[in-house]
Order: structure tokens, then C-alpha cells, then sequence
């Protein structure tokens, strides 16, 4: 981790500006949740595209968040038991998928005038659940529990559920999917009420609560 932050502040000193896609600065974006800076990767690449390299465990936390969120439209993820959420027009093209979050950021930083991969990193702190519930079995019965919600989990919940609310609000709609993306991403930075992410983020730590 030390070699690693070494060799980050080595770029910092070549390039000032950590331009990814040479259109947004990398280099000045914070991450406040303490829980969350070990798993957030903000690694500089002028190109983002691993082409999946981290297969090892926990491999997520070495990929860029921003090539997450890209990896998370092409697949969503299941809705309860069954999987939903499928577009043969995203599924497997990372290249396409990557011009749908540019497209997404670019509005972004014309409705907020911020830089957008901050704010996209404020929506994964503010919509990240800290608690679940898992159920146990004690005697012959089953009882739900809860529990903490690990820091590599809560991006990766964080990252589905605001897919899955731009996909809700893009489906049959007149809005395109790259416009339903920043709207739900500004939303859960915000923490606002419509944000998808944050409700499902509240309704998990209430049933947690309740479990306790």
C-alpha cells in the first residue's frame, strides 16, 4: 500500500493534472468515509480498462471505480431471485458502456459544475448500506440477524443499486439511459428521497435495526 500511494504521488509530480480520459482531474477527489478509502481505487490510467487482470481475492478493491460502475451497467446484478434487469444492448461491451457513463459525467458536471467522478465517489458513500440482515438457524428454525456490511460489499451494493434506479427510470421512458444515470448519481450524492440507493440503503439498516 505504501509502494502503491509512492507511486501515485510520483505520477502527481510528473502530471500535475491526473486527467482520466484526458477530460477530468482525478487527482483532487477525497473520499471522507474512513471505511471506504481502502476499497475506493482512484488509481490514475489516461484509459481506464483493466480487462480484467484483478481475478485475485478481493481483486475488486484494485479496480478502478470508475471501470466498476462501467462493469456494473453491463451486468446489475438479480432482483430478489430472478434476474431482471437484462439489455442486450449493454451486456459484454465495455466500450459502449464506457461512452454511457462518459456521456453520464459530462451532464453531471453541466448540472452540478463539479467535477463529476467526486461526485459519483459521494454517491457511493452516502448510498453504501452499513448494516444487512442474514438469517441463522438455531435449533431447527431460522432467525434473521444482523450484521455489518463488509467495505468491499457496500461499494459493490452502492454501484447496483444506483444502476438498477437509472435502469428503472430509463425502462419505457423517453429518457435516455446516460441521463437517468447522472439524475440517480446526483440524487444519491445529494441524499434525496428519489434516489433508488438511498432508499434501499435506509430500508436494509432499518431491518437491521429491527434484527438486532
Amino acid at each position: 500500500m505504501e509502494a502503491q500511494t509512492e507511486t501515485i504521488q510520483e505520477i502527481k509530480k510528473e502530471n500535475p493534472e491526473m486527467k482520466v480520459f484526458d477530460l477530468y482531474d482525478i487527482s483532487c477527489v477525497t473520499i471522507k468515509d474512513e471505511g471506504l478509502k481502502a476499497v475506493i481505487n482512484l488509481d490514475y490510467h489516461l484509459v481506464i480498462k483493466s480487462c480484467g487482470r484483478a481475478r485475485e481475492r478481493f481483486g475488486k478493491a484494485n479496480v478502478n471505480v470508475i471501470e466498476r460502475l462501467v462493469n456494473t451497467i453491463s451486468v446489475p446484478g438479480h432482483r430478489g431471485k430472478k434476474h431482471k434487469v437484462m439489455t442486450n444492448w449493454a451486456t459484454g461491451k465495455y466500450n459502449k458502456n464506457l461512452k454511457t457513463v462518459l456521456e453520464a459525467f459530462r451532464i453531471i458536471q453541466e448540472q452540478t459544475k463539479q467535477n463529476p467522478i467526486q461526485v459519483l465517489v459521494t454517491a457511493i458513500e452516502k448510498g453504501a448500506p452499513r448494516d444487512e440482515v442474514t438469517m441463522i438457524q438455531y435449533g431447527g428454525a431460522r432467525y434473521p440477524q444482523a450484521v455489518d456490511t463488509s467495505p468491499l460489499r457496500r461499494v459493490s451494493l452502492a454501484l447496483r443499486n444506483i444502476a438498477h434506479g437509472a435502469y428503472d427510470k430509463s425502462f419505457n421512458k423517453k429518457k435516455s439511459f446516460s441521463r437517468t444515470l447522472a439524475e440517480e448519481i446526483i440524487a444519491t450524492a445529494k441524499e434525496e428521497g428519489t434516489s433508488v440507493a438511498v432508499t434501499k440503503k435506509n430500508d436494509l439498516e432499518k431491518q437491521a435495526d429491527a434484527a438486532r
